[in-house]
C-alpha cells in the first residue's frame, strides 16, 4: 500500500521505520531537519517562509523520563552514567535511529502539508494530499491509501483568558517561545501553569531571575516539593492590572514578565472536512483508542495521548495499526464508537471535561495493553511501566533531585535504581 506520513519528528520517524517494511512510504517534513520538537533553534515566531516555528525546545531542557524507557524494543537508547538526558542527546538518538534503518530515503524535507481530502471510491480508502515544496515554491498532489498524522501537538500555544491581560505593561510570552534564561536576568517573572513545563522552566529561570512566581491550580503540583529560595508558589491568577498580578487569595505581586506555560492546542489545519475528524475543546473526535479515525479507519493519528511513555507508545500504536491493516481486522464502526463513548463517560464521571480524555497518566499500562491486544502484537514489557511509575512518583515529590536517579533493567528480572550526586 501507499502510505503518507505527515511529519518527521519522533512519531513520524517511528512510523517510517515500521511502515516501510512492507509498504511504499512517503514522508513530508515541513522544516529542514528531522526530529520535530526535539530540534533546538534560537528562532521564534516565523521561519524564512513565513510559517510558524514548530519547535518548543529550550536550551537547557532535560528529559523528565529516564532514557531506559525512551528507546524502542529493537533500538534502546545507548547506555551512559545518567538516566535523564539533555534534549540534544535525544535528538542524537533519533538521528542514529534514522541512520540505522536508512529512513531518510523516504523523506521529502522542506515540504509543507497543505491539505488531505478523503476521496470517494468504492472501498472508501483513498486520500488525495496536497503539498508544497517550499524551496522550489511549487505545489503537487499525491494519492495515498493510508495517512499517518504525525505532526505533534506542541506547536500551537494555548493561552488562558485572564481579565486584564491586555493591560500588562511588561513582556508576555508563551513557553513555546522560551529559549534561554539569560534574557530574564534580574527580572521578576510570573510563570502561569505548574505542569511539567512550568515547573522545569521555573527552575531554569531561578538561576538568573530576581524572583520567580509560579502560579498553579490545586492539582498541578505537590506542595511537598522544595523550590529554590527565589521561587514562590501562588494560586491561580484572578486578574492582571498594569504590572500587578492579583491572585485568587487576593494577594498581589509586581512582575516584569509573564510566561504562559499553559499547554497547546491539537491542530490539524490541513484536514479537509471530508476527513470526518473534528477538534472541539481540544478533544479530537471520533478516534478509536485515541488514534484511528472511526469514520475513515485508513487515517491514523500517532501520539495523541499525553502524560505517558511516549516513544514506546509511538511504537505500539504503529505496530498495532499496521498489523490490523495487514489482517483487515478492524472493529466495526459501532464497536469503535462505543469504546470511545466509554472513555468519555469515565472522564465525565470523574468530573473532568472531555478534553481530559487524551490524558492517560491514570491508565498508561492498561492503554498499552489494549492497543497491543487490538492489533494482536507483542506488548511492551511490563518493566517499562514499572520504571515509569517509579520515575513519575519520584518527580511528584522530589522535583529538585529526581533526576539524580540512575536506572538499569532487565525485561525478565525487573529494574534497579541508584542515586548519584
Amino acid at each position: 500500500m501507499r502510505i503518507c506520513i505527515i511529519g518527521f519528528g519522533a512519531a513520524g520517524i517511528t512510523a517510517a521505520r515500521y511502515a516501510s517494511v512492507e509498504h511504499e512510504c512517503t514522508v513530508f517534513e515541513q522544516t529542514d531537519k528531522l526530529g520535530g520538537t526535539w530540534v533546538y533553534t534560537e528562532d521564534v515566531g516565523r521561519d524564512e517562509y513565513g510559517l510558524p516555528i514548530v519547535t518548543s525546545m529550550y536550551k537547557n531542557l532535560k528529559t523528565n523520563l529516564p532514557k531506559e524507557i525512551m528507546g524502542y524494543t529493537d533500538f534502546p537508547v545507548p547506555g551512559s552514567d545518567r538516566s535523564y538526558l539533555m534534549s540534544k542527546e535525544v535528538l542524537n538518538f533519533l538521528e542514529s535511529y534514522v541512520d540505522r534503518f536508512d529512513l531518510m530515503r523516504f523523506v521529502k524535507i522542506g515540504w509543507q502539508f497543505r491539505q488531505v481530502v478523503q476521496m470517494v471510491r468504492p472501498l472508501d480508502t483513498g486520500w488525495k494530499v496536497s503539498v508544497k515544496d517550499l524551496t522550489a515554491e511549487k505545489e503537487e498532489e499525491y494519492i495515498f491509501d493510508i495517512v499517518f498524522i504525525c505532526n505533534g501537538h506542541y506547536h500551537t500555544p494555548m493561552y488562558p483568558q485572564i481579565p486584564g491581560m491586555k493591560s500588562f505593561t511588561g513582556e508576555q510570552l508563551h513557553s513555546h517561545d522560551y529559549r534561554r534564561p539569560d534574557h530574564f536576568l534580574g527580572k521578576r517573572v510570573l510563570v502561569i501553569g505548574a505542569g511539567p513545563s512550568g515547573t522545569d522552566i521555573s527552575l531554569d529561570l531561578s538561576t538568573v531571575a530576581d524572583k520567580v512566581i509560579l502560579s498553579r491550580r490545586n492539582h498541578e503540583i505537590d506542595l511537598k516539593n522544595v523550590f529554590p529560595s527565589n521561587v514562590e508558589m501562588k494560586f491561580e491568577v484572578k486578574e492582571i492590572n498594569g504590572s500587578t498580578a492579583i491572585f485568587q487569595d487576593r494577594t498581589h505581586v509586581e512582575v516584569d514578565v509573564i510566561m504562559y506555560c499553559t499547554g497547546y492546542y491539537y491542530s490539524f489545519p490541513f484536514l479537509h472536512q471530508s476527513c470526518g475528524v473534528k477538534v472541539k475543546d481540544n478533544y479530537i473526535t471520533p478516534l478509536y483508542k485515541h488514534m484511528i479515525n472511526i469514520n475513515h479507519p485508513t487515517m491514523v493519528f500517532i501520539g495523541i495521548p499525553y502524560r505517558t511513555v511516549i516513544f514506546p507508545m509511538f511504537e505500539i500504536q504503529i505496530r498495532s495499526f499496521l498489523n490490523m491493516l495487514k489482517n483487515d481486522n478492524f472493529p466495526s464502526k459501532d464497536e469503535m464508537l462505543q469504546d470511545m463513548a466509554k472513555r468519555e463517560r469515565t472522564i465525565e464521571d470523574q468530573g473532568f471535561p472531555k478534553k481530559r480524555c487524551h490524558m492517560i497518566a491514570d491508565y498508561v499500562r492498561r492503554y498499552f495493553q489494549e492497543v497491543a491486544e487490538m492489533g494482536k502484537v507483542e506488548p511492551i514489557p511490563d518493566v517499562i511501566f514499572d520504571i515509569f511509575e517509579r520515575a513519575s512518583a519520584k518527580r511528584k515529590n522530589h522535583l529538585l533531585t529526581y533526576r539524580n536517579e540512575v536506572f538499569s533493567f532487565d525485561t525478565l528480572k525487573g529494574f534497579t535504581v541508584k542515586t548519584i550526586d
